[in-house]
């Protein structure tokens, strides 16, 4: 029984309604270099780089907000180590060890493809520790979209391409984008919530630093252009693509709710629809792609 409660806890503390974030841009990306052929244990190797990354981030984000005490009014998901449900040291080492993962994962890739490969998950392994940890963490000083939409978006769907095709070509630039908006969309949603305990820590997040109103707006402009890049990719690139947009009338819906939602229940509501569309509608720009590349 104990056991089993210990089991739960590292799995709530994995936070498995972000891991759709790490799966989508592999798919998508895989999808962009279909014309290329497709190689499965690549697909594999970068899916499980990908997803080591997401949950070693969110165990290394418990673990330095938990020791800062930034987590102690936290409106959201508990924090294992905010809530002292497990001890500082183990959630370090638990990041350590997803990163290990995503490390050695990435080092076959390398072997198989091309050296410059470590490099790149080396810079995403210090980006994703350094966003919350170390002395000055970036993502206290409102860069951490950047760095979302940049690892989550950019570098994840164009490098899940670049390990099919062994080339760097337009299209999954442009799909990553569209996959990078999603993704920063749903950071800057949860920071929008955070607002208020976030300033209060000490946190400058770039929510805190433009405040409510614009926080909502820059929440509206991601979901709109991720329409706007889907459509683009479709019209441009090939016409299966548009399938996506099957889903994008959630899109609109969510650009207008964050405008006139008041209360944080409507904000954790919105999270997790955010998060439902940035699936869905990847999942099935993905299968677009991959019929007509």
């Amino acid at each position: 029984m104990k056991a089993e409660k210990s089991i739960h806890l590292w799995v709530e503390g994995a936070r498995p309604k972000t891991i759709p974030a790490a799966i989508v841009p592999v798919l998508v990306g895989t999808a962009a270099s279909a014309d290329s052929g497709f190689i499965l244990y690549r697909f594999a190797l970068a899916l499980l780089v990908s997803i080591a990354l997401q949950i070693g981030v969110n165990y290394a984000n418990d673990y330095s907000d938990g020791i800062r005490g930034t987590d102690e009014d936290r409106i959201g998901p508990r924090r294992l180590v905010g809530s002292k449900l497990v001890p500082d040291w183990q959630v370090k080492w638990a990041s350590f060890i997803t990163f290990l993962v995503a490390a050695i994962a990435g080092l076959i890739l390398a072997l198989a493809i091309s050296l410059w490969i470590v490099l790149i998950g080396f810079a995403a392994i210090i980006a994703a520790w350094f966003y919350t940890g170390g002395s000055t963490p970036y993502g206290y000083l409102g860069f951490g979209e950047v760095s979302v939409f940049v690892f989550f978006g950019l570098v994840a769907t164009v490098g899940s391409a670049f390990v099919q095709s062994e080339k760097i070509e337009i299209l999954p630039i442009l799909c990553g984008i569209s996959v990078g908006f999603l993704a920063t969309g749903l950071l800057v949603i949860n920071n929008l919530r955070d607002i208020a305990s976030d300033r209060e820590a000490g946190k400058k997040t770039l929510a805190v630093r433009i405040g409510d109103q614009a926080t909502r707006r820059l929440y509206a402009f991601l979901m709109l252009g991720t329409v706007f890049m889907y459509a683009l990719i479709g019209a441009i690139y090939c016409y299966q693509a548009l399938i996506s947009l099957i889903a994008c009338p959630i899109a609109f819906k969510l650009a207008h709710q964050i405008q006139i939602s008041s209360e944080n229940i409507d904000l954790i509501k919105a999270l997790e629809t955010t998060a439902k569309f940035h699936l869905v509608s990847g999942v099935l720009f993905a299968i677009g792609l991959s019929i007509g590349v």
